[in-house]
């Protein structure tokens, strides 16, 4: 089966991205293919490098982070909600004048727009949405 997901929730104010980062590793475990992950609304708080949990905690950036490097998933993070939230990769930070070193989007993630989430809902089998 071919899946599409959604994060909708930070990383550490509502258990919705611990969920879907479990679902998607266990999908891809069993052999389904996950199409993209989408990250938004304030779901785009698990892209930024930025994050530094205590190292007794899970690290849910790197969890996303690892996944997406062994089974090479897309990672989505919206243009929008991440602008409004300080999460930039390279060109953005450029573009908005934010000078050299102000790109903190992680590893294994890109940023693009809403039509990579309505392309995920025509692809997919199933689009799986976690979070409010």
């Amino acid at each position: 089966m071919k899946i599409g997901v959604v994060v909708n929730e930070g990383p550490y104010t509502h258990q919705a991205s611990d969920t879907a980062y479990q679902f998607t590793k266990a999908a891809l475990e069993k052999g389904h293919e996950i199409y993209r992950v989408f990250f938004y609304h304030d779901g785009v708080n698990n892209a930024t490098r930025l994050t530094v949990p205590p190292q007794d905690e899970r690290n849910v950036q790197r969890n996303w982070s690892e996944l997406s490097e062994k089974y090479n998933l897309d990672l989505v993070v919206c243009i929008a909600a991440a602008q409004r939230r300080g999460i930039l990769d390279d060109s953005e930070a450029k573009r908005h004048g934010k000078g050299d070193g102000a790109a903190n989007l992680a590893p294994g993630f890109r940023i693009s727009g809403l039509g990579q989430l309505i392309e995920s809902g025509i692809q997919a089998d199933r689009l799986v949405v976690f979070g409010d």
